[in-house]
């Protein structure tokens, strides 16, 4: 006699036996592929621009669950819930300090052309800190000599010495300013070290600089850590690409120099002869708190250690200097991509001349635009990139941008090999510049951590224009003929590069 079970197994087995395998997966994947593009369609333009909407629609569509992986991997630039509230705390209480400092050391809004006035005004609504006057200014792009300077301003610290770079390499260029904290700790100053997770994972000597920061006796974090297995985790290119150093909350460094070697002891680079050029800042004055805040901000993000802003509040800070400068921090925790907003509101405000150097420079639509604009009405307009890359999808999605730019009447001049020129500035007119970490591209705007400095001032100005005029002699422009002449091997990989940019 047969079990109401057996009978059952027997029915279910015969029954899973007469079905056509192939022909059930082949009908399964179509419902999935289809099911996955429908989805798709709902959720991937929401809050996202038009041309990256597209790219990801199109990436899903070719190949639906590949592309579906990616977008889950890559898709959101959203910090996570507990770093988004440090960030907002840290945010609203470095704000309030920022308005008792302005009160004190900002720039009357009066002495500002109107167009400038309104930029700054809206870098201030949108996150960054007051303008503020008063401060002392120092442009270098010797690459080992900015090592020394940062050097000799951590050797000058009395209280504490803040460091915060993207990469940071203990190696034989960079000896000495790992030998300055040393020095410093050991006389009691307080040493506190921020670096990016990813970058010291992908870059040669992350053991060896763990182990020199224990020795020294710094106090050092990573950012934006992604280790799963400690419950870290966010988008893993979201990264913190910010260079900073600050001492004793009167004296500050940035701008686009990583703490590395120039080749940045990579053996792709050291067989290519490859060698970074970058400008740094050292500025002294109220501006250096707003370089304080935001590395405070960071460590609290990073660590949940209080901000001592008490501390901060009680510095007398001298005004050594006639320049006015607004540090504008930028990047997912802020939300409305303040750097572009601001870089835009500058550039419209041009009646002379715009000259950008940009290593990255794959602009957001409302840059073309504003850049358009400025040529139309008569600006000079000249743009500094290297000649070669080190990054190949980046190079290419770059010139992709080259005939468009032409074409609006913007000079290109690129820098000769081999040398990648990594500095990250533009200047408008005689009055106003922007220098810092930012490039002007996407992941600059919408991904990454990043730190730009408005300066206005003619001799900052000046200062700048004497680089610029450096980097003409190193050049050679790039004229509408040759780009012409481009094979279409090169055509088009430049266009799938320039696809692939706006998956964001």
């Amino acid at each position: 006699m047969h079990t109401f079970g057996t009978l059952v197994g027997q029915t279910d087995t015969g029954f899973w036996a007469t079905l056509d395998w192939p022909w059930v997966w082949a009908v399964a994947t179509l419902v999935v592929d289809n099911l996955i593009r429908i989805v798709a369609l709902f959720v991937v333009p929401r809050n996202r621009r038009p041309t990256a909407g597209m790219a990801w629609l199109m990436a899903i569509f070719l190949f639906p669950i590949p592309g579906l992986l990616f977008f889950m991997l890559i898709g959101g630039n959203r910090l996570p819930a507990k770093r988004r509230r440090r960030q907002d705390e840290a945010t609203r209480l470095i704000g309030e300090v920022a308005d008792r400092e302005e009160a004190k050391l900002g720039t009357p809004l009066s002495t500002l052309a109107p167009g400038i006035r309104n930029a700054v005004v809206l870098g201030r609504s949108l996150g960054a800190q007051p303008m503020v006057s008063g401060n002392a200014t120092t442009i270098s792009i010797d690459y080992e000599g900015c090592f020394a300077m940062m050097a000799d301003a951590i050797r000058s610290a009395e209280h504490y010495v803040h460091v915060e770079f993207y990469i940071l390499v203990y190696d034989e260029t960079t000896a000495d300013v790992f030998e300055a904290m040393r020095e410093a700790a050991a006389r009691g100053v307080e040493v506190r070290v921020l670096l990016d997770h990813i970058s010291a994972v992908r870059n040669p000597g992350a053991k060896r600089t763990r182990r020199k920061l224990d020795e020294i006796g710094a106090r050092w974090a990573y950012m934006l850590p992604v280790r799963p297995w400690r419950g870290e985790w966010q988008r893993p290119d979201l990264r913190n690409h910010r260079k900073l150093i600050v001492v004793d909350g009167r004296l500050g460094l940035m701008g686009s120099q990583n703490l590395v070697d120039s080749s940045y002891n990579k053996p792709s680079n050291r067989r290519r002869g490859l060698h970074w050029r970058d400008l740094m800042v050292r500025v002294e004055g109220p501006a250096a708190l707003g370089l304080e805040a935001v590395f405070l901000s960071d460590w609290y993000v990073e660590t949940g250690e209080a901000l001592g802003l008490d501390a901060l509040e009680a510095l007398s800070v001298d005004q050594p200097g006639e320049t006015d400068c607004q540090v504008l921090p930028s990047g997912p925790g802020f939300g409305g991509e303040n750097n572009l907003q601001v870089f835009v509101s500058l550039l419209y405000t041009a009646e002379h001349r715009i000259s950008i150097t940009s290593p990255y420079f794959i602009p957001e639509g409302a840059i073309m635009h504003a850049l358009r604009a400025a040529t139309a009405r008569g600006v000079e307009v000249e743009l500094f990139v290297s000649e070669i890359g080190d990054q190949a999808v980046v190079y290419h999605a770059q010139r992709s941008y080259y005939e468009e730019l032409l074409t609006a009447g913007v000079r290109i001049f690129m820098y000769k090999p081999p040398f990648i020129l990594h500095s990250k500035h533009f200047t408008i007119d005689d009055r106003v510049a922007v220098v810092g970490s930012s490039n002007m591209d996407q992941r600059s705007f919408n991904l990454n951590m990043e730190v730009s400095m408005v300066v206005h001032g003619r001799d900052f100005v000046r200062d700048l224009d004497a680089v610029t005029a450096f980097y003409h002699q190193n050049s050679r422009e790039l004229t509408r003929e040759e780009w012409s002449r481009q094979p279409l091997r090169w055509q088009l990989l430049d266009g799938l590069a320039r696809l692939t940019s706006a998956l964001q």
